[in-house]
Parts: C-alpha cells; sequence; structure tokens
C-alpha cells in the first residue's frame, strides 16, 4: 500500500518482472519493488534486484510492517536483526549483511504483541474499520517519509519521523 502510494506520487507503475520476483516499477531516482514471492522468500525478489541494478544494500531502503510498534507509527532504523521477522531474516540472508536501511510501520495492536498463532493472525488478518482509518493516514506519512529520506537523506528523515506519535510529523 505504501508503495502503491510512493507509485503514484513518482508518476511510476508497477509492472511484472519475472527476473526478480515481483512488480517493479521505475522513478527518476530508482526503482520500488513489490516481491511476488512469499514474505518469509521477499530477500531473494530484492536480492535479484538489487544486483542487476549493482544496488548496493545500503542503498537499498526495505518498507516493512512491525507488530512491535502501534498501530501507525513510524521508525526508520538504518540496519539491525530481523527480531523476529521473518522477511527481514530473508532480506538479511539474500543480501548478506544487517546494514541496509529501513522503515518501519507499525501494525501493533493495542492489547500488546499477540503470541502464538494469534500473532499470525493478526499479521496476515484485515484491519477493523476504526484501525483502517489510522492505517489510512499512516500509509500518507510513510510515504511522506520515503520521499524525505530519497531527497533529504536517511538522517533527516530520521529526525523528522522517528518522533513520539503525539508530535507533529508532516515533511517541512
Amino acid at each position: 500500500m505504501v508503495l502503491d502510494e510512493l507509485a503514484g506520487r513518482m508518476g511510476a507503475s508497477f509492472a511484472e518482472e519475472s527476473r526478480f520476483h515481483g512488480l517493479v516499477a521505475k522513478f527518476s531516482g530508482g526503482w520500488l519493488l513489490k516481491p511476488r514471492t512469499f514474505m518469509n522468500d521477499s530477500g531473494r525478489s530484492v536480492a535479484a534486484l538489487a544486483r542487476f541494478h549493482k544496488i548496493s544494500p545500503a542503498e537499498t531502503l526495505v518498507v516493512h510492517d512491525d507488530v512491535d510498534l502501534a498501530l501507525g507509527a513510524l521508525k526508520f532504523r538504518q540496519s539491525g536483526s530481523a527480531a523476529g521477522h521473518n522477511g527481514i531474516k530473508s532480506l538479511i540472508q539474500h543480501l548478506g549483511t544487517q546494514a541496509f536501511p529501513r522503515l518501519k510501520v507499525g501494525i501493533g495492536s493495542a492489547t500488546g504483541r499477540p503470541a502464538g498463532e494469534r500473532l499470525a493472525g493478526h499479521v496476515l488478518g484485515g484491519f477493523r474499520p476504526e484501525e483502517w482509518v489510522e492505517m489510512q493516514i499512516s500509509i500518507q506519512r510513510a510515504a511522506d517519509a520515503v520521499m524525505r529520506a530519497l531527497h533529504s537523506g536517511l538522517a533527516a528523515a530520521m529526525n523528522l519521523f522517528n518522533q513520539k506519535p503525539s508530535t507533529p510529523q508532516t515533511p517541512q
């Protein structure tokens, strides 16, 4: 959803690219990729595109969900472990490093991190109507955050968007 918003803002559209196992949209500053693999194997898709276009892991901005962040919260990281996220584990394995920037989009439950099968149900399930309103705002903010990172650098985006949710987080 964030990538669809970004593609629209950049005047780009996604097309199937089987060699990258996903949908790719070219824009003036690079590529957007929506892997068509299962999340647990998304690193294969990202690594294929990165190798082909000679993009280093440090130049690869990954946008992903995070069940440990409050619903709608955003957080940039320059690198780090997978923290149990199977898609990030796959990226680390296929890129050969943890050193790639990412934007985490919070999908956390108001009651805390679900356990066991409830976790999979929460991550793969849909949002309740009141949650969906919050997520639509979060998608817009996440697109703003990525645009800021592209135009002003990751540090500037981190300074603006890695704030507590009660602080205004609109680009300047």
